[in-house]
């Protein structure tokens, strides 16, 4: 597999006051590879939506280099799409032009446009909505339809942030096994930041497990449970061994940010 998005010695502060300086990452060495789900997974602190912030070109790393296809990131690139916690749809306007938005913003024809929106509408499960407004929708249609248009613009990464975070259980359970389906039917790469063992679990090829203060690499799990992961996987021996494991490193990072 060929790297598309890597982090090299990337460490990260920022100044909170005067002369004085927060190291939130210290020296992260991170391959991400083509059509690969990889999980950034860590208590609150761990530095996983810096990372994911740097991949965007939100934010430049204080030492290190991020590069996308071995050319250093230094802005916002349009190659890595990024999804919210929140919607950020336009309300005026219907799913289907919300998701029509980015083959717009690259001048292709208005057929065009509405072939690429019509595919992904119909991927994630929205068939029959295209003409309904956001505020019609459920807050987990209105997550599908953050998706759809990010897919629709293309990206050769797709940078999630915790996009089910809000939502109810049910609905983000269901949510977490649709796109784990989405990635495999659009190959796209994604790199998923989430502080839930069973999303990394559900979604993922690999987990990146960081811990906190400042933000490091703790380890880097392959994560090879049986797809589709569906409840019959989630209640297998394997599922609660590996969550066993990862919860193990994770656990006392967590008890600390609770004291």
């Amino acid at each position: 597999m060929s790297v598309i998005l890597s982090a090299q010695h990337v460490s990260k502060s920022f100044s909170v006051r005067q002369n004085e300086d927060v190291l939130a990452l210290r020296d992260v060495n991170l391959d991400v590879y083509e059509h690969e789900f990889l999980c950034l997974l860590g208590a609150s602190g761990c530095g996983k939506s810096t990372l994911l912030n740097m991949f965007a070109g939100f934010t430049p790393p204080s030492q290190g280099d991020i590069l996308l296809r071995s050319s250093p990131i230094t802005g916002i690139d349009p190659r890595c799409g990024m999804v919210f916690q929140s919607y950020a749809l336009f309300p005026w306007q219907t799913v289907r032009k919300n998701v029509e938005f980015g083959p717009r913003m690259k001048g292709l024809p208005a057929n065009e446009c509405r072939s690429i929106a019509g595919r992904f509408i119909e991927m994630v499960g929205l068939r029959g909505f295209a003409d309904h407004y956001p505020a019609e929708l459920s807050g987990g249609m209105q997550q599908r339809v953050t998706l759809a248009r990010s897919l629709a613009a293309d990206p050769e990464v797709l940078l999630m942030d915790e996009p089910f975070a809000a939502l109810d259980a049910m609905t983000r359970h269901v949510l977490q096994e649709e796109l784990s389906r989405i990635q495999r039917e659009s190959l796209k790469t994604v790199v998923l930041v989430t502080h839930n063992i069973d999303e990394a679990l559900i979604t993922s090829d690999r987990i990146v497990v960081m811990s906190p203060h400042p933000g490091q690499i703790r380890a880097v799990i392959t994560n090879d449970l049986e797809r589709p992961r569906n409840i019959d996987v989630q209640l297998s021996a394997a599922w609660g061994e590996l969550k066993k494991e990862i919860w193990s490193l994770v656990a006392g990072d967590v008890s600390l940010h609770a004291s």
